[in-house]
């Protein structure tokens, strides 16, 4: 009988990671790795960080809308993905378009962090000061700010967390708005109030990171699967679903609250004019692989959107 073929020694990663190399970025690039080393057996090595510094990064002046919207956040990586420089590509899912390349596809989402807003600078909506200055880049912020406060004043505030703090603490604005997931992944949840749902609705995608990698690349694709969950694919694809129907972009002042609950989904999602003096809501429940609910709540939304709403979407196809 012959000796069994040893397997070659393990030389260099096995994925080459690729991230944006802002703090928080970099935080979801550990929990990444952390999560696939766990799921394999590997060591911390054979993941190799490479991080690369995105077009969103660079500009920092100007709302995100202005100077080409979420794929700043995602051509670079985009780049090297396709080149084969990265083998995957780590996103804050809420800061990816949502028609994305063929050549790529989403073997996993990891758990959902907290998804809500935190409020920086006030305890609540309420007892934010009359006629505030509000610093925020997001028309979905902006908007549902102003159509609850709508003696606020708000300004552009663009940058990572700690320089949107400093800005804060600058007193260039009084209060600001931050991703409870982010803080919380930057262990600075004590910075903020999150807000509940019942008065304020969160941005599709929130708190998730998304891990893509080549639709052609059926080994990484099937190491990814491994740590996918799926509670959190079934509400990010129906949240996305729904920005696709809208036919949504950066402009596009939306949130959306969607949750599996005993097998089921149940979404809430409102629409807003930019000035935030209009707003329409509705809301769905459906199971996670059945989208049609989403395709009718998006054309209700839609229907009775007014003019000043309506403008900023589209009708899908």
């Amino acid at each position: 009988m012959t000796e069994p073929e040893r397997s070659a020694p393990q030389t260099g990663p096995r994925i080459r990671l690729g991230t944006r190399n802002s703090p928080l970025a970099m935080a979801q690039a550990y929990e990444t790795r952390a999560r696939l080393c766990a799921a394999h057996g590997w060591s911390e090595d054979e993941v190799e960080l490479v991080p690369v510094l995105a077009s969103g990064d660079k500009v920092l002046d100007r709302p995100l809308s202005e100077i080409g919207g979420k794929a700043l956040w995602t051509k670079e990586l985009d780049q090297w993905l396709g080149e084969g420089r990265i083998d995957i590509a780590v996103h804050s899912a809420k800061d990816v378009e949502t028609i994305r390349p063929d050549a790529f596809h989403f073997p996993a989402f990891l758990p959902r962090a907290d998804r809500r807003d935190s409020l920086v600078g006030a305890a609540s909506i309420a007892a934010i000061p009359e006629g505030a200055v509000v610093g925020t880049s997001a028309p979905r912020r902006a908007a549902q700010l102003l159509n609850l406060r709508p003696d606020c004043k708000v300004v552009t505030f663009r940058g990572n967390v700690a320089t949107r703090l400093k800005k804060l603490a600058d007193g260039e604005a009084d209060v600001t708005f931050l991703a409870a997931a982010g803080l919380e992944r930057l262990e600075q949840s004590d910075v903020g109030t999150p807000l509940g749902s019942d008065e304020w609705i969160p941005a599709a995608a929130q708190g998730v990171i998304a891990i893509e990698c080549r639709a052609d690349d059926a080994a990484t694709t099937a190491l990814l699967a491994v740590i996918d969950h799926a509670t959190t694919r079934a509400e990010l694809e129906a949240e996305r679903a729904l920005l696709a129907e809208l036919g949504g972009t950066c402009h596009s002042p939306v949130a959306v609250l969607c949750e599996l609950e005993s097998g089921t989904l149940h979404m809430r999602a409102a629409l807003f004019s930019p000035d935030g003096a209009e707003r329409i809501e509705g809301s769905a429940s459906f199971a996670p692989d059945d989208h049609t609910a989403v395709e009718v709540l998006a054309a209700d939304l839609l229907a009775r959107a007014p003019e000043s709403i309506a403008a900023h979407f589209r009708a899908a196809g």
